[in-house]
């Protein structure tokens, strides 16, 4: 627990918050300068026990249990960063799911731009796997450029899909489906998500994998076999990152490499020299 910058972090958003806003008066004790909200009053909107948000601001509390900790960030109406920064100083980990069912479904416009400046296949989704942005060489791995309104969807249910991913059913079903779990477990009340496992479950094809699971959670790394629409048969080399501003959202970058055997791209990792 970092102690000092969890009290920071809360003083500061706790002051921006005027108690008559939750039909309180402010505190007229003598002595108390401090604006916003009395540390009493925060037990008092949240149904909490006098003296337990005091004991979290202080540091008191060794493990502040979740609901806690995102009672106290909706109530201070904290952004998602904060959200993160809130978790990581008080129980030294990420968050198990995000603040806002909002998060993660847009990135800045600047995005696209930063996309197109690729030369590789890139793209970006949201959290829910809809695509956001696309360069032109990403178009063209598609016939005629048609390009999947949501990438999970196209990747598992779509015949299209099953027929551009190169032995489907185990280089890309297997650890897609497991991708999708993992999604569901950070973002349970997902409304795309939880139709696109409804999906899996009623689709022959893929229910039996789905519920066989996987480790999968995000395919940074891979490298797996596609049937490209104009370059034929290859083999994508996968980099995955996440804009810092959409949590769930990805950038995904291609390498592909053409023809029907493994291309043994260069290993290891990069590290400082």
């Amino acid at each position: 627990m970092n102690k000092k910058a969890l009290r920071a972090l809360l003083q500061e958003r706790r002051a921006l918050i005027d108690p008559e806003t939750h039909g309180l008066s402010r505190p007229t004790r003598q002595g108390r300068r401090a604006p916003g909200l009395a540390q009493q009053q925060v037990d008092q909107i949240l149904h909490r026990t006098i003296g337990t948000y005091h004991r979290l601001e202080c540091g008191s509390m060794p493990t502040p249990p979740v609901d806690l900790l995102h009672d106290v960030a909706r109530l201070f109406a904290l952004n998602e960063q904060e959200w993160i920064s809130l978790f990581r100083y008080a129980r030294q980990q990420d968050p198990p799911h995000p603040l806002h069912l909002t998060s993660g479904k847009e990135v800045p416009g600047v995005w696209q731009e930063a996309v197109d400046g690729i030369g590789h296949m890139a793209y970006v989704t949201d959290a829910s796997w809809d695509l956001l942005a696309a360069n032109d060489a990403f178009t063209e791995m598609f016939p005629e450029g048609r390009l999947p309104r949501n990438t999970l969807r196209w990747m598992l249910l779509e015949p299209e899909g099953r027929k551009t991913l190169t032995d489907w059913p185990t280089a890309w079903a297997i650890p897609v489906l497991s991708q999708l779990k993992a999604a569901l477990a950070s973002r349970p009340d997902d409304e795309i998500l939880r139709q696109i496992e409804k999906e899996v479950l009623a689709d022959p094809a893929t229910s039996h994998l789905y519920e066989e699971g996987g480790a999968y959670i995000h395919p940074d790394g891979d490298e797996r076999p596609l049937l490209h629409a104009i370059r034929g048969a290859g083999w994508v080399n996968m980099c995955a990152a996440q804009p810092l501003s959409a949590p769930g959202a990805r950038l995904i970058i291609l390498v592909f490499k053409p023809g029907q055997r493994r291309a043994h791209a260069r290993t290891g990792l990069l590290r400082v020299r």
